[in-house]
């Protein structure tokens, strides 16, 4: 029952459609544009772009006070969920709420331990009921994805404050405990509310209170003090544009090539009989290529959406362009061209390896590779396909690094023989890469398990 807009309609009409009702609009749009992606998700990120351009610009720090940034934001962000999820999103204050107890009623010791066993408690019972126990997993949208997202941002607070506190390193910087309303506006903002991506309780509190300008404009401003960028405010315009190109290229791609190359087609019996072992490698490196695009696309949006708000400044570079990749969570030039299975995890999902990295990699003193990669499969969720991709991910790891430890010295000799070590580097951290993480696509234990079959047996 969706409405499409003929071309033919009047000004005001359109008026009131936009600025009346902008997300039924938007609806509308998406169902003509993209009609296989989920479209309540795509709407709200839409309007969540124009209401990133608007905070920018009505409710600057300069014109508005941190509590009416904060209010706004959470407000936007909780209609959004409601219009993406309906009554589900009531599980985002829950998880917030009982995650907020422990933080102000735990000592100050292990607050940071029970919020974290609370916290991701709570998405992994989410994550049970819808999949297992109402049997609606697969059928609607998940509205575990932003508990994710939350997930990650109310730990790093937690691991903060108490790492702040109760650190004798000066380096680190100090976290205060928040407010409800600035614990939720963290949580719950419209820019990040649905495809996160996670940040530092700091670098949004400054982004709020129109801070996180001042200490990056003696970075890398071409050597001088404060250079010639003091003046004036770095604009977003140019990488919010450039990010949307990239959403538009990578949404066509996924749309043109995720029903031509499906993933699940490299274990149809026909498929794995009459086909060479190489051209079966082939087929599944090209079913996850174009299947990546669609986080691409996801992404970047995302990191679009906090950029157009004025959210992600990360300093100069050398020509003294700003930067505007503090939270961004992808560089797909280095994913595609990866030559290490370590290079290729560090440039996908960026946020959630730091914030990997930071509560559990640093801090586990038994097998931290291991503990990393299970506490990443728990984030993830509950379907069995998770759990086998990082089990699989432990081992070609440990691989990967066997391999440049023992061979590359032998090509170190020559630039030729770099370049020759690159391409075979390349093709094998692609195959290592679609072998890993098929049973992630897949899913459930019966197709995973035939898809290892099938390549052992063909092998």
């Amino acid at each position: 029952d969706m409405l499409y807009v003929p071309t033919f309609l009047s000004y005001s009409i359109w008026f009131r459609m936009i600025f009346l009702n902008p997300s039924y609009f938007l609806t509308s749009i998406t169902l003509l544009l993209c009609p296989s992606m989920q479209v309540n998700f795509v709407a709200c990120q839409l309007f969540a772009l124009m209401m990133a351009v608007w905070f920018r610009i009505y409710l600057h720090p300069s014109k508005t006070s941190p509590f009416i940034r904060h209010v706004v934001a959470t407000l936007l962000g909780f209609y959004l969920a409601l219009f993406c999820f309906g009554w589900y999103s009531l599980h985002f204050l829950v998880q917030s709420g009982l995650s907020y107890s422990v933080m102000v009623f735990a000592g100050l010791e292990h607050m940071h331990k029970y919020c974290f066993i609370v916290t991701l408690g709570y998405l992994l019972l989410c994550q049970i009921t819808r999949v297992y126990v109402f049997d609606y997993g697969m059928y609607s949208a998940d509205f575990t994805g932003p508990m994710m997202v939350i997930t990650q941002k109310i730990t790093s607070l937690a691991f903060e404050i108490h790492d702040g506190k109760t650190s004798i390193k000066v380096s680190l910087k100090r976290v205060r405990m928040p407010s409800l309303l600035e614990y939720l506006s963290y949580n719950c903002n419209f820019m990040g509310i649905l495809a996160g991506p996670t940040c530092s309780y700091n670098d949004y509190m400054a982004f709020i209170e129109g801070t996180c300008y001042q200490p990056r404009h003696q970075e890398n401003a071409n050597g001088k003090e404060n250079g010639k960028y003091k003046q004036s405010e770095p604009s977003p315009k140019n990488d919010v544009i450039a990010k949307l190109c990239t959403c538009a290229i990578s949404l066509a791609i996924y749309l043109s090539l995720c029903q031509l190359l499906p993933v699940e087609h490299s274990i149809d019996d026909d498929f794995v009989s009459s086909t060479p072992f190489h051209l079966q490698v082939i087929y599944l490196y090209l079913a996850m290529l174009a299947l990546r695009p669609k986080y691409y696309f996801v992404w970047t949006l995302a990191d679009a959406i906090n950029n157009a708000a004025g959210f992600g400044f990360n300093g100069y570079n050398k020509d003294g362009s700003p930067r505007w990749d503090l939270i961004s969570n992808l560089r797909i030039l280095d994913i595609e061209f990866a030559t290490s299975f370590k290079m290729f995890l560090d440039n996908w999902n960026i946020q959630t390896a730091l914030w990997l990295k930071r509560v559990c990699y640093e801090r586990c003193h038994i097998n931290p590779m291991a503990a990393t990669f299970l506490l990443s499969a728990l984030w993830h969720g509950v379907y069995p396909g998770y759990y086998l991709t990082f089990l699989t991910g432990i081992a070609m790891t440990m691989a990967a690094r066997a391999v440049r430890h023992n061979i590359r010295p032998y090509f170190l000799v020559s630039d030729s023989y770099k370049r020759i070590y690159h391409v075979i580097t390349w093709a094998w951290t692609q195959v290592a890469i679609s072998y890993t993480v098929a049973p992630f696509v897949l899913l459930a234990v019966g197709p995973s398990l035939k898809f290892y079959r099938f390549v052992c047996l063909t092998e």
